[in-house]
């Protein structure tokens, strides 16, 4: 099928690695140009190399996403050298266990910042942009949000804005047909999650515990999935898909982990 991405121009917040590296491959693949935003210069530089070696088009921008005046620059710079953008994916953000009972009010509010306040800088920034394209934004949200987690409640609150916000700039930005749709992960297999689970005691005995909880294949899920589901809610394919939160998840949240 083709998702008629080709040589659009879509911004990808942490699109160095993980979920965001695979949205930003299979952009590139499909003829589309991802800009990636993200502050880790080697991380960035190895993106682009693993893209460009594919054959693929890419740009990276090192910004701090919890400064304004970085994300400010970083969407000027893509406006000003490509005249477009075509789509936002709000991407980047760290499970940094804030939790009720070790952390404190300071700590809750930075751990917001670190993982819900760039998305609404990122898309306020690019909206001008997306009125002329008539665009999309998908933001990337977690099971945190409707299962909860237990030690997390920065994070967790974090993802229940971001898929507040998904439904009302769904509203919001309507008359500019711009669409907005979140993908809800849950249990997917990414540098970060396998950092997590590798210092977990008895790692891998938890980690089968884990799968056995996945319905679909008792596996989890990769972030090639997750990327094939964002290019779709990018694409014109889905075009009256708005509002919609999307849980490529095996399951995980609304299945019965009983099932056998």
């Amino acid at each position: 099928m083709d998702l008629e991405l080709k040589n659009k121009i879509f911004v990808v917040t942490g699109g160095d690695r993980g979920i965001g590296l695979a949205i930003s491959k299979l952009l590139a693949k499909e003829g589309a140009i991802p800009i990636i935003i993200a502050r880790d210069t080697d991380s960035l530089q190895a993106a682009k190399n693993s893209i460009t070696e594919s054959g693929g088009k890419v740009e990276i921008i090192k910004a701090e996403l919890t400064d304004y005046h970085d994300c400010q620059s970083a969407i000027g710079n893509v406006i000003q050298n490509y005249k477009q953008i075509d789509g936002l994916i709000n991407n980047a953000g760290v499970n940094d266990s804030i939790s009720l009972h070790g952390g404190n009010p300071k700590e809750f509010m930075i751990s917001i910042e670190r993982n819900l306040l760039h998305y609404y800088v990122m898309a306020q920034l690019v909206l001008p942009s997306l009125k002329i394209s008539q665009g999309a934004i998908v933001n990337i949200s977690s099971k945190t949000a409707l299962t909860g987690q237990g030690f997390t409640s920065g994070y967790a609150a974090a993802n229940g804005g971001r898929n507040a916000l998904t439904r009302e700039w769904a509203v919001e930005l309507l008359p500019y047909n711009i669409r907005v749709n979140s993908i809800i992960v849950a249990e997917c297999d990414t540098p970060q999650y396998q950092k997590w689970i590798s210092a977990v005691s008895n790692s891998e005995e938890k980690l089968k515990e884990i799968q056995n909880r996945i319905p679909l294949n008792k596996r989890l899920t990769q972030p090639e999935e997750i990327a094939n589901s964002v290019l779709f809610l990018l694409s014109p394919k889905s075009s009256h898909t708005t509002g919609q939160l999307l849980f490529v998840d095996g399951g995980y949240v609304h299945l019965d982990r009983a099932i056998q």
